[in-house]
């Protein structure tokens, strides 16, 4: 049995950034500190931050006011920053630039009157988020289905935007519906889909071709790490997702010649490491990694409040 383990894998710039947030709050504040949802979607990476002393609540008013509080990568809707505000918390906002690329979208067009129709997820902490910044103008669309019952004005002008963890394939089906019963619907300048995710689906459908299985080592929060699931099976390939090796069922390996490995974009190196030691456990005989090019890609650190105490929102 042979291994190969995808690349690009893992963290992306914007999980990265996100859990470095929490790590230097901790280390320049001292424990607690308060986490508005799960900093990135993923069990081990919130429990070990949560071990560090981290506090993850659901909602602002959980917190005691002057508190340091911290904004998940996936985005909030404005109420939340304005409740930070009444709270008197000394607020970091670690919303991955690429989530609010897509909010400054959302602004934009909606001051010009546009319909904004959002494919996405319901539900979701990045879709709350996204519909939060114009309610009044925001259509979600979560399928083909929903893309062929929508009833949208003729006459206004319209936007597609779309989550940025989507498969790309899915988006693509969705908006091509759309605009073949709207041609009107613009496109943004760029593609909102982020880098890593479209990166990691694209290693999946390389890997589909070598192999007949496909391990994406992630939770089931994850909604890049489901993706690439749907990806691997679209693909003809079976697939599973799981938290670590303690997930592996020997029943999955039976008759297996290849199996790929990757993971989604909030899921740690150590835990990708953990299941192939399992799987030579198992019985694998030899192991790849996929050839391609780093990412490269970092983005800059939020500011900081003052450990004075000052509130308002950094």
């Amino acid at each position: 049995m042979h291994l190969i383990v995808a690349k690009p894998r893992g963290f992306c710039a914007g999980v990265q950034r996100a859990i470095r947030v929490v790590e230097l709050a901790l280390e320049r504040y001292g424990p607690p500190v308060y986490v508005r949802r799960e900093i990135v979607h993923n069990r081990q990476v919130v429990q070990q931050l949560r071990q560090r002393g981290a506090i993850f609540v659901d909602e602002l008013d959980q917190i005691s006011p002057g508190s340091v509080a911290i904004l998940s990568a996936h985005g909030s809707p404005p109420e939340v920053y304005a409740q930070a505000h009444r709270l008197r918390l000394r607020l970091i906002d670690a919303t991955c630039p690429l989530v609010t690329k897509v909010h400054r979208e959302v602004h934009r067009y909606a001051a010009r009157g546009y319909c904004i129709v959002l494919i996405g997820h319901a539900g979701h902490d990045e879709i709350v988020g996204t519909m939060g910044q114009a309610p009044q103008q925001t259509v979600l669309v979560e399928n083909v289905a929903d893309a062929r019952r929508i009833d949208l004005p003729s006459d206004q002008k319209g936007i597609i935007l779309t989550q940025t963890t989507l498969s790309q394939d899915d988006a693509r089906q969705i908006i091509e519906v759309l605009r073949r019963r709207y041609p009107h619907l613009e496109l943004p300048p760029s593609d909102d889909i982020c880098y890593a995710t479209q990166n990691r689906q694209n290693a999946v459908r390389n890997l589909c071709s070598r192999i007949d299985l496909l391990l994406v080592v992630g939770s089931v929060t994850s909604s890049n790490s489901r993706r690439l699931v749907e990806v691997a099976r679209a693909g003809g390939v079976e697939a599973q997702l799981i938290d670590g090796p303690e997930d592996l069922r020997p029943d999955w390996l039976r008759g297996r010649q290849c199996i790929g490995i990757t993971s989604g974009a909030s899921a740690p190196e150590e835990i990708v490491q953990a299941v192939i030691s399992r799987l030579h456990e198992l019985g694998a005989a030899s192991t790849e990694e996929m050839d391609a090019p780093d990412e490269h890609v970092t983005f800059a650190l939020p500011p900081l409040p003052s450990c004075a105490g000052d509130a308002g929102t950094a």
